[in-house]
Parts: structure tokens; C-alpha cells; sequence
């Protein structure tokens, strides 16, 4: 019974855009803009120069073309089918999370792993077919590509409880869309989403080594093109864990904290 409600809980949102044909179309459409507008970018930014910042065309363009294709992995519509936090606390129907026989972080951990799933798909078929038309470079050894692969997996480990603590906090702020906002955009541009940290000044690359925004994305990305060679690996890949670590522990904190703050009226 218990593997039943975890199947249920897991392909909640999936199942949302498998049954709506014009959003999984649109979602496509949209992926395929933004692989050509991203490569074409910064393949003119690299026509009058061989490297910059320490990097050159190809790497470049792979490792913004990459950054496109992990946004995938969790870029799933939950509004539409009004399973955001955000909406539940909005319209009080959090309650729900706490009277299912799943308790609501593991049913919140359970619908994201499906959410990451579906986005995986996504992101492996586009990489098959950027490879294959030489948009992205492929990893320089089977080991690099191992390397990668672990820190991608704790990148994205790091991501979840990241957007984790971001929804937490509707617990206490209940109408706070605007500030989701403005925490998801400085996510995605501390994680090296919009352009590799190396291109920003120094100020904003110290600020980003204490915080676990740059783990979630740079850090793979950076292995892969190799920006980070695998000698120094090692360090990169214990820092993910940390965070790890630390984000799982302070989000159960949040979670038991939560539960004081959710009230059953009427009843």
C-alpha cells in the first residue's frame, strides 16, 4: 500500500503535462528557442576572440546549452494543477498535506522526485540531440563524464532542498509571489544559469562560494566542459555533500516548525 500511495504521489505533475498535449508541445517548442537562441548568442560573442575568461567557444556554448537542458529537470507547471504550496496556503487547502497517509514531506520529496524524473527525460533527449548535431561537445573521458554525472546527481540534491526552504517559507509569509519570484531568479543566477559565474566580477564569484546556489549547477557544468579538472574534483563534489547535509537537516527543522503553524478550523 505504501509503494502505491509513493507511485501516486510521484507522478502527480507528470501526469498533468502528459495529459495536456499543447503543453508538452509548447514546453518543446520553447526548449528548442532557447538551445538556438543561447548557442547563437554566444557563438557570436566568441567571433572576434579564441578565449575569454579562461574559456573558449566550445566550451562556452556547451556549457550554456547544458545550463538550458538541467533547467529542464525541474521546470514542470505544479500551478496549473494548483499543487503548489504557494496555492495551498493561499486558499487553505494545506491541511490536506497533513490528513493523507503520507506525511507532507515525504509526500513533497516524493512529487518532486517524479517531477525530476519526467525532466530527466527531457534533458536526455535533448542532449542526444544536441550531441549528435555538435551543438555541445561531449565529455573529454568516460571518467570526467562519471564525475559529472555524481555531481549533477547532488547538484540536483542540493536543488531540491533549496526550492524546498523557498516554499517552506509560505508557512510564514502566505502571500510572498513576488518574493518567490526574486529568490528563484537570484537562485538561478547564483547557480550560473544565465551565464557562468567566471564572467562576473570578483565581488560576486566570493559571494557565491559561501552560499549552495553555485553546487546545484556551476559545479557539474564545470566539471563537464573542464573548467574544474577531476584532481580538484574531489573538494567540489565534499562541498556538495555539505550542503547536502546541512539544507537536509535545516529543512526538517522548517518542516516540524511547519506543523505548528497549520490549523484545522470547523471542525
Amino acid at each position: 500500500m505504501a509503494a502505491i500511495h509513493a507511485w501516486r504521489a510521484a507522478r502527480v505533475t507528470p501526469l498533468g503535462e502528459l495529459h495536456t498535449p499543447p503543453r508538452m508541445t509548447a514546453a518543446l517548442l520553447r526548449l528548442t528557442v532557447q538551445i538556438v537562441l543561447v548557442a547563437s548568442l554566444w557563438h557570436g560573442l566568441y567571433q572576434n576572440t579564441g578565449t575569454t575568461a579562461g574559456l573558449d567557444r566550445d566550451q562556452a556554448v556547451t556549457y550554456a546549452v547544458l545550463a538550458v537542458l538541467a533547467s529542464r529537470l525541474r521546470e514542470l507547471d505544479q500551478y496549473a494543477g494548483r499543487d503548489t504550496v504557494l496555492q495551498h496556503m493561499h486558499f487553505g487547502t494545506i491541511i490536506y498535506w497533513y490528513l493523507r497517509p503520507l506525511k507532507p514531506q515525504r509526500y513533497y520529496a516524493l512529487r518532486a522526485f517524479g517531477e525530476q524524473l519526467y525532466g530527466l527525460a527531457w534533458a536526455l533527449g535533448g542532449y542526444a540531440v544536441c550531441l549528435a548535431l555538435g551543438v555541445v561537445e561531449p565529455p573529454g573521458s568516460v571518467a570526467v563524464a562519471g564525475v559529472f554525472a555524481l555531481s549533477l546527481l547532488l547538484g540536483q540534491w542540493v536543488l531540491y532542498y533549496v526550492m524546498l526552504v523557498i516554499d517552506q517559507l509560505c508557512f510564514w509569509t502566505l502571500r510572498n509571489g513576488a518574493a518567490m519570484l526574486i529568490l528563484i531568479f537570484a537562485q538561478n543566477l547564483l547557480a550560473g544559469v544565465y551565464a557562468p559565474l567566471w564572467f562576473f566580477p570578483d565581488w560576486f564569484i566570493t559571494l557565491s562560494t559561501f552560499l549552495p546556489f553555485q553546487a546545484t549547477l556551476s559545479v557539474p557544468l564545470s566539471i563537464y566542459i573542464g573548467r574544474i579538472a577531476l584532481s580538484d574534483a574531489a573538494l567540489q563534489l565534499a562541498i556538495q555533500a555539505a550542503w547536502v547535509l546541512a539544507l537536509a537537516l535545516f529543512t526538517r527543522l522548517l518542516w516540524r516548525r511547519a506543523a505548528r503553524r497549520v490549523v484545522s478550523q470547523g471542525g
